[in-house]
């Protein structure tokens, strides 16, 4: 072991010794033997009194809009009194679809301050999407904002689920639809102090995984409390490995300020930026959309110090001229890549035109509660290639296709296990057994284990499209596909992309003797999916597509075809 990997083995250990701020712990549940930081918060209700500021300082900006803490305090507090009048209580699912702005925050923080479960709807979704989602969970609540009301439809949701509605409510909406700005005005009273068991239930997201329907991925108290614990543990070793980068982010004497672009309903959006940034007191920016000139412009205007996107986007960043000014580039203290697989273009770019930053990446997943593996700072620079170092909570299995483990540098599927895992998925027994296997989890990406713990991910083995950090179902297309009256076949497959890092392409094979046009299938499909899974190229034709003696597409040889 040479002498890098010495000095991080050394500081793990000095972070994680008994005494430590990140002290390990055993703990022994029902299905196994586990490692856990000892000092980590115990529940999301607790999290949500220990990061309670009382202060004028700016917290939250979207638009027009800047929030201080105490206008956010006031605005969680309404909404939890609001909410517990009504019988909002411990373990009550509150559905949230809107876009990244304060409200959103506000009403997770409020749900989750009543020991109520939050349920994160992709925002993107369209009126089917939506829909399923909301079957899965059964809330007793709806926030949203109005465009996620239009998309789900008030005939569909009926008069009997109340629904709180940001910006303008349809005229014609019942009396269980609420403007937020009303309820926003509720009397405050005294809420229980509530103390969930860190076996309940604390979130649900929604992972696209390799099926047709999205899952609901269930989490308990311990799991996301120890995640959330775990990337302080990579702060403070990022720290301690890069002291001439910490001394830099000093002497620029700047406060903190995270630039949002990445949704709050994925782990990296959730737990890496809004609830990071509300346990240790950063401002976050958000933005309506992302651009890249408007993500610089605003770079600029907030002082923003921290940008953690999808490697498209930090391509996109680095291609503009502006970004490479002492106003903007000169002012960031960290820059966080989020995605494993980096292309080697953008790794080069980065390394030599973010010369001072802690540039950083990670592995992690909606069922590990975005556990698994980071790097940052001199390490990454040292190991570029690497996804990340194996966190000190998480085990990891590389299995060969015949179910052995594999050797140190041999490829295979990453196998994690983990205290921060998934209770499973919501009302698909099948999925959960399938994905948790004796405890461990099957992720479905191939990678291999290096020297010192480093993990390196290097494809998927799942039949998943990674699209500018969204991660795109091909059966879920598929299947949109196949809803139009004229196509009989679709196979749905990733590309390499320059700007998005893959994109989705298709090839139909559509009713003989009929017509349809490219385009009108495209429009076909953003009637019913997330504009991000239209396919950008659709190869229509009438004879049917490859297929091998099983029956299975033969996707390798329609991608090579199409792309020949």
């Amino acid at each position: 072991m040479n002498a890098i990997m010495r000095d991080t083995t050394s500081i793990r250990e000095q972070l994680t010794a008994s005494g430590a701020p990140f002290e390990l712990d055993v703990l022994t549940t029902v299905t196994g033997e586990y490692r856990v930081y000892k000092h980590a918060p115990a529940n999301l209700a607790e999290v949500m009194r220990q990061s309670r500021r009382q202060s004028a300082d700016c917290f939250m900006v979207y638009r027009d809009m800047r929030w201080s803490y105490n206008d956010f305090n006031d605005h969680v507090d309404a909404l939890a009194s609001w909410m517990h009048q009504r019988g909002v209580g411990q373990g009550a699912h509150v559905a949230i679809a809107m876009r990244n702005r304060p409200e959103w925050a506000a009403a997770f923080v409020a749900v989750a301050s009543l020991g109520a479960v939050p349920a994160l709807l992709n925002s993107f979704g369209q009126t089917g999407e939506l829909r399923a989602a909301l079957e899965d969970i059964n809330p007793c609540l709806l926030v949203c904002d109005a465009d996620r009301l239009t998309r789900i439809g008030l005939d569909y949701l009926g008069d009997s689920t109340p629904i709180i509605v940001v910006d303008e409510s349809p005229a014609d909406a019942a009396d269980n639809v609420h403007a937020y700005e009303q309820v926003a005005a509720t009397p405050v009273q005294t809420l229980p102090e509530v103390m969930p068991a860190p076996e309940d239930t604390a979130l649900i997201l929604f992972t696209s995984g390799a099926t047709s329907r999205a899952k609901a991925v269930v989490s308990n108290h311990r799991a996301v409390c120890q995640a959330l614990f775990n990337i302080d543990y990579i702060s403070a070793f990022t720290a301690m490995t890069s002291p001439a980068a910490i001394e830099r982010i000093q002497a620029m004497g700047r406060p903190p300020v995270i630039l949002t672009a990445v949704p709050l309903f994925h782990v990296s959006g959730l737990h890496a930026q809004l609830l990071t940034a509300l346990r240790a007191g950063r401002r976050l920016v958000f933005m309506h959309k992302w651009e890249p000139k408007a993500a610089i412009a605003l770079m600029q205007q907030e002082q923003v110090t921290q940008f953690n996107g999808a490697p498209s986007m930090v391509m996109q960043l680095l291609r503009e001229a502006d970004f490479h000014t002492e106003a903007v580039k000169g002012g960031l203290a960290g820059l966080g890549l989020g995605g494993s697989g980096l292309p080697q273009g953008l790794i080069d770019e980065v390394l030599d035109s973010v010369s001072e930053q802690l540039v950083g990446n990670g592995y992690g997943m909606t069922e590990t509660n975005g556990v698994g593996a980071a790097v940052s700072g001199d390490l990454f620079r040292l190991y570029p290639d690497a996804t990340g170092l194996v966190s000190p909570l998480t085990e990891v299995r590389i299995l060969t296709p015949a179910g052995d483990e594999a050797a140190v540098g041999e490829n295979g599927e990453i196998c994690l296990r983990s205290i921060t895992l998934m209770d499973g998925y919501l009302g698909n027994e099948e999925a959960t057994r399938a994905a948790l296997q004796e405890g461990w989890l099957r992720t479905g990406d191939l990678g291999h284990l290096g020297i010192g713990g480093f993990l390196y991910v290097v494809d998927r083995l799942k039949d998943v499209i990674n699209r500018a950090g969204e991660n795109i179902a091909a059966a879920e297309v598929e299947s949109c596909l196949l809803q139009h009256p004229l196509v009989q076949e679709a196979a749905v497959m990733g590309v390499p992309d320059e700007e998005t890092g893959e994109a989705v392409v298709a090839a139909v094979a559509i009713v003989p003797g009929e017509a349809l046009a490219e385009a009108e299938l495209q429009r076909f499909v953003a009637e019913h999916l997330a504009s991000y899974k239209v396919p950008s190229m659709i190869a229509i034709q009438q004879e049917t597509l490859p297929r091998n003696p099983a029956g299975k597409l033969l996707k390798q040889q329609i991608k090579q075809r199409l792309m020949s």
